[in-house]
């Protein structure tokens, strides 16, 4: 009998690390950590409307079945809203609605590469790409951000070291996990270079409503009035704290004979799949609406928490890099160890689990991304704990 040959997309290493392997013997014994990797907004102690959230998720229309490629009208409208009231004017019409960014990624790589094709992502950068490019046999392929720039992108260099193959440029604005957002010179040059190359651009800004500062030179939605073909990303997750409800949407701009042709080819690759709940959509302008308050609850929390981490730090070993927005820090420590070494010693020996920069595929050591949601209390711990340690064994 032949033996099952499994597609060559999903031979990936199976096999746990040692970082992993040693949570999960402490988990087992009931060991109490301080968790810096938790992203999850909805176990963090966060205050949500849940009356509201419970309400709007009971609307009986949700019980007729009304297949809608895009997205119920109703629901690609408040979207729109949503974005205008943030200040972002794109037409309903041109609002694509996904069960998650993830998804969305899916469908824009169907539409924009053929197997064996690139797309360019950013390095350091959430450690998805390479398997969301895989299982649509695409070549994820990094370009470097430039830490001694504000991790700003080297147009130039992008240029030249792009392959060939490369059929889309994808941003993350702000990137996870570095804060930074793009700024308006920058995806000047961008464009400039994605005309020349025939590139389209996948913008990720599901981190867009958590900016600091307000900074009239950055980009907050990059799909308003290009001049190349973009597809700007948001979602439930971020904008309302709500992952486990699976709702995404793609913002389609540029010029218009390209926009109106890549809606028709999405309209066919969304028909496929009709992804997204009904009761998700008939909700959603609810939830829009109860997210600004889960939104400001998880504000404050970032902002008191990265003011902790500061202080903690303040002449330590330890270096906060400066960030724009999202929701995570990251402390540049002494080489004086691999990253891995530093978090196995953390999570033995101070029971403080944290992210070694090298998850997100940073350039160089040593990095720890800290995610800067959970509690204030136990995230005050484990700062302290860290610049303990780091100032124990640097």
């Amino acid at each position: 009998m032949d033996v099952i040959e499994f597609s060559r997309r999903t031979r990936w290493e199976s096999v746990p690390n040692r970082w992993t392997m040693l949570r999960a013997e402490k988990e087992a014994r009931g060991e109490r950590l301080l968790d810096l990797t938790a992203s999850n907004p909805t176990r963090v102690g966060l205050q949500y409307p849940e009356a509201k959230i419970a309400a709007a998720l009971s609307d009986r229309r949700a019980l007729c079945y009304d297949p809608a490629p895009f997205g119920l009208p109703e629901a690609r409208l408040a979207v729109a809203e949503h974005l205008e009231a943030c200040g972002v004017a794109t037409p309903a019409e041109r609002i694509v609605l996904t069960a998650s960014t993830s998804e969305a990624y899916a469908w824009l790589f169907k539409l924009l590469a053929d197997p064996g094709d690139a797309v360019l992502v950013p390095r350091p950068g959430y450690p998805l790409f390479e398997f969301l490019g895989g299982l649509e046999s695409v070549h994820a392929v990094p370009y470097s951000l430039d830490l001694a720039d504000g991790w700003r992108i080297d147009v130039d260099a992008l240029g030249r070291q792009a392959p060939p193959e490369a059929r889309a440029l994808v941003l993350v604005n702000p990137n996870n996990p570095t804060g930074s957002f793009l700024k308006r010179e920058e995806w000047r040059s961008l464009q400039g270079l994605c005309r020349e190359r025939g590139w389209a651009v996948v913008s990720d800004e599901v981190f867009r409503d958590y900016a600091g500062a307000p900074d009239p030179a950055r980009v907050s939605c990059a799909a308003v009035a290009p001049d190349v073909l973009t597809f700007s990303l948001g979602g439930l997750s971020k904008s309302a704290g709500l992952p486990q409800l699976k709702l995404a949407w793609i913002a389609v701009g540029g010029p218009d004979a390209e926009v109106q042709e890549a809606l028709r080819r999405l309209e066919v690759i969304a028909d496929s799949y009709l992804s997204v709940g009904a009761p998700v959509q008939w909700a959603l302008r609810t939830l829009l609406a109860a997210g600004a308050e889960v939104r400001a609850g998880i504000q404050a929390r970032v902002a008191a928490n990265r003011a902790a981490l500061e202080a903690a730090c303040a002449g330590s070993a330890c270096h906060l890099l400066p960030a724009e927005g999202g929701w995570y820090g990251i402390l540049q420590i002494p080489a004086t160890r691999p990253e891995e070494e530093w978090v196995l010693r953390l999570l033995a020996q101070d029971g403080v689990a944290v992210h070694p920069g090298y998850f997100y595929d940073f350039p160089r050591e040593a990095f720890l991304v800290l995610s800067l949601l959970p509690p204030p209390a136990s995230f005050a711990a484990a700062a302290a704990a860290i610049v303990r340690r780091v100032a124990a064994e640097a």
